[in-house]
């Protein structure tokens, strides 16, 4: 009968239920558990091998460059990082509240490993999350146009939690690029969080973005609630000799 059940979990996919009720079948911890126990027990593991399963789908569908941890983030450099800023940030309120976060400052400074392991964290609580280089989303896009499946991209897109977009401005915006980035920006406006990171100061983003009406509808729905992590320095990438430490 055992093996019954466990078949029978097996095939309806309770995979917590059956490592747990597996494990307890071998070393007989059941008999120490009344029966609302057991059923607890069995319970919590689904749970627990559910909400496990959901992150690690969310962590594969984010596309993130590299792993990333807020726990890992090192405050020993001088580079304008305040700690305090970053637990607020941690709090995700920013999620919650459809509040657009940027992160500038020169290369290597932490930029890209800050907005991942933010979005790491977002993925671990449940957010759906996309990581992307700006420019090659700008290039899918127009990709996407082509094949007639631009409006189902943008759809995509405008469902994310937290769209992080990595290296804003590091390639000129052309006319279909810019066209494609107000829809973005539109779509998720007071809805949805997105993250952009830059090596360009905020001030230049009106100029990086080129003509001047798209630029003016794009910068009027991202700046003025905008939250704000400015770094600075030498790059921590010729400070660490361990590579698996390095911020990028």
């Amino acid at each position: 009968m055992n093996n019954e059940t466990l078949e029978k979990m097996r095939q309806l996919r309770l995979y917590g239920m059956y490592d747990a009720f597996k494990t307890n079948l071998e070393t007989s911890v059941k008999e120490s558990l009344t029966a609302d126990q057991f059923v607890a027990l069995l319970v919590a593991n689904e749970w627990d091998d559910r909400r496990n399963r959901s992150v690690q789908r969310a962590i594969r569908g984010a596309s993130f460059r590299y792993n990333a941890s807020l726990e890992q983030i090192d405050y020993s450099f001088e580079r304008g990082l305040d700690k305090n800023q970053v637990h607020r940030l941690a709090g995700l309120e920013f999620i919650k509240e459809h509040k657009d976060v940027f992160i500038t400052g020169s290369t290597g400074t932490g930029k890209s490993y800050l907005a991942t392991a933010l979005g790491y964290h977002a993925c671990q609580n449940g957010y759906k999350v996309m990581y992307v280089n700006t420019a090659k989303l700008m290039g899918q896009l127009k990709l996407a146009k082509a094949k007639g499946t631009m409006l189902a991209e943008l759809k995509r897109i405008e469902r994310l939690d937290m769209l992080i977009l990595d290296d804003f401005g590091l390639q000129p915006f052309d006319p279909q690029s810019r066209l494609a980035l107000l829809d973005i920006i539109e779509d998720r406006h007071q809805k949805r969080s997105t993250v952009i990171t830059s090596q360009i100061p905020v001030k230049e983003w009106y100029d990086i973005i080129g003509e001047k009406t798209v630029a003016d509808a794009v910068l009027d729905r991202i700046v003025h609630h905008s939250l704000r992590v400015e770094l600075f320095g030498e790059s921590l990438r010729r400070k660490k000799t361990n590579p698996e430490n390095v911020f990028l």
